[in-house]
């Protein structure tokens, strides 16, 4: 072959792309990270990657695990003392009590594998969801790679997906409901009303609640109900219940999270594990159990701080709804500048600081996504210079 191999003409690599992939956009978010990864000291308040450490009972748990040999395949699902550690949490949290016939659960391999798999165990091609506008960048995506549709609901100016605004959107097609509070890009936490009202219209239109709950422990004290964030999971076992450990211990990049909910759908979903991402990683399901014992209040104050800070720098410049949690900030560009948001984000590249156009989450581009998983200082200078191109 090596002989010959000159002669031979190239793969038109062009025409072997699938449809499925060339429809998929490139992630606005990954462009601005390579950027600053290009950047003489940026001012970084795009990338939602928290800025302390993870917790040292962690780090020496999945250390252990490696040492003791613990590195080979888990069974699909997740290893039964992680999964008694999720259901221990559970219970004491929403309530939910398993596994049963009822209830189950599975360790997957962080939030966007949950829900990958279970908008694959629900959806078949042309079938809908409904989601949020502005939206986590990643929803639809996966309908397209699935061949479903996500119908978008407009949540301007507010941010708050009602079941008054989604009840319009539900055709025979619909399927599920995605809803993700607290809300990236926005910060948007429902109330717990809000959240009984899509439980009771889920079940009224029989189509499945599923509750995107990466940011769950992220919730600041002015936004928590009862003591904690509002979920429908306190309402309902009806629900597909999706959470993850990398926003709120510092470990997003060891891609760890679960999906609970209705055995039927738990079963379905790590039958798709199986043939896709197998198991999640051993070392580091062992690596997550001590995260249930973890006082994350003293970084939460921070952060709420850190909001604060944000709210401030923009008061009298323009609009934005406050944050209840995550580390995000969804600010609107003054329409007096006459400039699109993304036209906004180009100013503020030149300046140094890093932000998203809104138009990466949205329909519309009149936003940028702010994060403030900053240090203090950072942020501050950063929250200088976007102020001043507003105001000048």
């Amino acid at each position: 072959m090596q002989g010959g191999s000159e002669s031979m003409p190239r793969l038109a690599m062009e025409r072997l792309i699938s449809a499925r992939s060339q429809s998929i956009d490139s992630s606005g978010i990954r462009r601005v990270f390579d950027l600053a990864a290009r950047m003489k000291d940026p001012i970084n308040l795009s990338i939602g990657q928290p800025d302390f450490h993870v917790p040292q009972a962690m780090l020496e748990a999945t250390t252990h695990a490696v040492r003791e040999h613990r590195n080979g395949y888990s069974v699909t699902q997740g290893i039964p003392d992680l999964l008694r550690a999720v259901w221990e949490y559970l219970a004491a949290d929403v309530g939910w009590k398993g596994p049963s016939a009822d209830l189950d659960c599975v360790v997957t391999s962080g939030t966007s594998g949950g829900l990958m798999l279970a908008l694959m165990a629900v959806l078949d091609p042309g079938d809908e969801f409904i989601a949020a506008d502005p939206y986590f960048v990643m929803y639809p995506q996966v309908a397209k790679l699935i061949g479903a549709q996500c119908v978008l609901c407009d949540t301007y100016p507010d941010f708050r997906l009602t079941a008054e605004r989604v009840e319009s959107l539900i055709t025979p097609r619909t399927k599920a409901v995605l809803v993700n509070s607290p809300s990236n890009p926005c910060g948007t936490v429902l109330t717990e009303l809000e959240i009984r009202d899509l439980v009771d219209l889920c079940h009224r239109r029989r189509v499945l609640l599923i509750s995107d709950e990466i940011y769950d422990e992220f919730c600041f004290p002015d936004a928590c109900e009862h003591g904690h964030c509002p979920s429908p999971a306190r309402v309902s076992e009806e629900c597909l219940l999706i959470r993850g450990f990398g926003k709120a211990y510092g470990c997003t990049g060891w891609r760890m999270g679960y999906a609970a909910g209705p055995t039927p759908l738990i079963q379905e979903i790590c039958k798709l594990q199986q043939y896709t991402y197998v198991c999640a990683p051993t070392p580091l399901q062992w690596g997550v159990i001590p995260s249930f014992g973890c006082d994350l209040s003293p970084i939460i104050a921070d952060y709420a701080n850190r909001r604060d800070m944000v709210l401030k720098a923009f008061e009298g410049v323009t609009d934005v709804v406050r944050p209840g949690g995550a580390f995000y900030a969804f600010v609107k560009v003054p329409e007096r500048l006459g400039i699109s948001a993304s036209e906004f984000v180009e100013r503020a590249i030149k300046h140094r600081v890093l932000v998203i156009p809104g138009n990466v989450f949205s329909r519309r581009d009149s936003h940028f996504r702010l994060s403030f998983a900053a240090s203090p200082a950072k942020l501050q200078e950063g929250l200088a210079v976007l102020r001043e191109l507003m105001v000048g």
